[in-house]
């Protein structure tokens, strides 16, 4: 099989021509339709993450070793099963669940394989689907598409997933009455738009330093778009929240600048969902932490149930169509390229034919 790999950090991508697996077991063999480019591949290109004050995290030392497929939101149609598997119809097209654990700690038991802290995740520790097949463990891990289009469907399974699960920590109490601030208007800052309205959501008040990326907020349905960078970036939030105290915000940048700014406009009592990887340390004054009542939670991704969730309010229609942009497989790494260079507005979503 054909795949597009990771062979050095911090190098172009490769391609690589691989033995086609025979899945065993309780795997399964998808031939892939669709994989989303995702901001989180740049992070595994790169080798690790910014800790700051000079420390890095590194994905060596986590468990990831090279070559490396990446691709972590795939859609395939199954094309084998091993003999333990089933449940499957052939060629049905299925959004595959990554953040996959390793099924035996606490975390695992209780169905939250994304907290696992020996996980197996599909194009982070195990192949992924930047590749024309792609190995799934397990059944379970699939979930039925029906005839929706791959392309659009792909980024659920962490765009969508991890903004879904994101609002989830906030609580439809706190999303349904007041403004929510996202930091991004990327692909998950425009998913966050859409996903708040699906949810009857009061709206959200997105903020980005890319003025072409605060339009398509704005063009999404954003109350307010506003450049972070602006000196008063504060004031203009609260100001878009209508003068009232802003109860919550979703960080999708994860940089020292935006906790910051989210730290200075969120209300006594207000949560503050840190989801991004940009990188860096906080300088949070620590005592107006309790002072503030704060709650400060990082959400990585979602859970099994949270996606199966989510494609359920996908195929009631309650979730438009994600516009995405289409590339060939073998545009992956250009496509890497661009979405650092930070000239990708939305998703793009690698197809094969």
């Amino acid at each position: 099989m054909k795949c597009y790999c990771v062979v050095n950090f911090r190098e172009p991508l490769q391609e690589m021509n691989q033995p086609t697996p025979t899945p065993q077991g309780t795997q399964v063999l998808l031939k892939v339709r669709a994989a989303g480019v995702c901001h989180s591949d740049i992070h595994l290109w790169e080798g690790g993450y910014d800790l700051g004050q000079g420390r890095t995290l590194s994905l060596k030392d986590r468990g990831v070793s090279l070559p490396l497929t990446m691709g972590h939101e795939t859609v395939g149609a199954v094309v084998a099963a091993g003999p333990e598997a089933s449940g499957l119809s052939d060629s049905r097209n299925y959004l595959v669940y990554p953040w996959i654990g390793c099924g035996k700690c606490p975390s695992c038991v209780s169905g939250m394989e994304n907290h696992c802290s020996a996980p197996a995740c599909l194009g982070v520790h195990r192949a992924g689907g930047y590749a024309d097949h792609i190995v799934v463990p397990h059944p379970k891990y699939l979930i039925d598409i029906g005839d929706l289009d791959p392309a659009q469907i792909a980024p659920y399974a962490c765009s969508g997933l991890t903004t879904y699960s994101a609002l989830k920590k906030i609580g439809a109490d706190i999303y349904r009455e007041h403004p929510v601030v996202i930091f991004g208007a990327g692909g998950l800052g425009l998913m966050s738009l859409t996903l708040i309205k699906a949810l009857g959501g009061a709206g959200a008040i997105v903020v980005d330093i890319d003025p072409a990326k605060r339009q398509a907020a704005l063009d999404a349905g954003a109350l307010a778009a506003i450049d972070g960078a602006a000196p008063d970036a504060a004031q203009q939030i609260i100001k878009a929240a209508g003068g009232k105290p802003v109860q919550a915000a979703i960080d999708l940048v994860g940089a020292p600048a935006t906790t910051s700014l989210a730290f200075d406009f969120l209300t006594k009592g207000g949560k503050l969902i840190i989801v991004g990887l940009f990188g860096g340390a906080s300088s949070w004054p620590i005592a107006l932490i309790p002072m503030k009542a704060m709650s400060i939670i990082g959400s990585y991704v979602g859970n099994l149930t949270e996606l199966q969730e989510l494609m359920e309010l996908v195929r009631t229609g309650k979730v438009p169509p994600m516009p995405v942009h289409r590339h060939a497989l073998a545009e992956a790494d250009s496509v890497l390229s661009a979405l650092r260079a930070g000239k990708v507005v939305g998703r793009a979503v690698l197809t094969v034919d």
